[in-house]
């Protein structure tokens, strides 16, 4: 089960990061706001523990931008700040749930439990323009149906969760195939000529633009 651990003080992020593996979990770290939306927009995880006082960007903006995007991932805010106020601003941004600093390791595993647990099995949806995805069915929808390979759906997948940016075929390899030996560099371009078959067999109104020698963005498909 992936976590994604969100924490600036660099000794407490090692710490937690131990215990969580010693239960088994596997864990990435980020040590600002920027950077952990980047992990986020890039992977997919079972569970994100937020802190809220972060650089770059703090917890409560990070949220507020997964939610505005579709992302349902669980999210358990870690913070010292305890007031009543902030917890209520944090599970109105869209927090499953509200952990205090310092906090018991028990305590932690057990929300972790019940955030994963409660999540298991539930389906991604993610939508761009007309174009909706689920991960249940592997069906990607906008007129019409298609169904998607495990690759197509993982590919797609991360394009939407970084359409708002230039992605470059190396950075793609990387979060799809995660430099698998087997895989060439083309089988990107071979992948992404699949989905814009599909996209266009939909009746999707976007498509994926390149940008020669750049890389890649889902857009509005020209008229």
């Amino acid at each position: 089960m992936n976590l994604l651990l969100c924490e600036d003080e660099r000794d407490l992020s090692t710490a937690v990061k131990k215990i969580l593996e010693m239960s088994n979990y596997t864990v990435d770290q980020a040590f600002d706001g920027m950077q952990s939306l980047e992990k986020i927009h890039s992977s997919h995880y079972d569970c994100i523990l937020l802190d809220v006082m972060m650089p770059r960007m703090d917890g409560f903006q990070v949220l507020r931008l997964m939610r505005e995007e579709g992302d349902k991932t669980p999210v358990l805010m870690l913070t010292a700040r305890a007031e009543i106020d902030d917890k209520v601003l944090g599970l109105d941004s869209g927090a499953d749930d509200y952990l205090t600093k310092p906090f018991q390791v028990k305590e932690l595993l057990a929300r972790i439990r019940v955030l994963t647990r409660r999540n298991a099995g539930a389906p991604i949806n993610l939508n761009i323009g007309n174009v909706s995805l689920n991960s249940d069915t592997f069906e990607m929808k906008a007129k019409d149906v298609v169904r998607l390979t495990r690759t197509e759906f993982q590919l797609m997948e991360f394009l939407i969760r970084n359409k708002a940016r230039l992605v470059s075929t190396e950075y793609i390899m990387e979060a799809v195939w995660d430099y698998d030996s087997e895989a060439e560099i083309n089988v990107v371009w071979a992948y992404i000529s699949a989905l814009r078959k599909k996209l266009s067999k939909i009746g999707a109104d976007v498509t994926i633009n390149a940008v020669r020698g750049v890389g890649y963005q889902l857009g509005e498909k020209k008229q």
